[in-house]
């Protein structure tokens, strides 16, 4: 049976764990609207993605 023979200690195991991490969600700045929004993303304000339309625009 396959026991492990020494215990792992905190430091190994957080090295371990240090790739779990939540990352930081990044925005850019829209060259149309200025707004920002996410990378890849359709600009809801304006409905356009890679300057194209894509969706009505949304009303506020």
């Amino acid at each position: 049976m396959a026991v492990p023979k020494r215990k792992v200690t905190g430091a190994k195991r957080g090295m371990r764990r240090s790739h779990d991490r939540l990352k930081k969600a990044s925005y850019i700045e829209d060259k149309d609207s200025g707004e920002l929004r996410r990378p890849h993303h359709i600009d809801l304000k304006t409905g356009k993605y890679r300057g194209r339309d894509v969706l009505e625009p949304k009303e506020d």
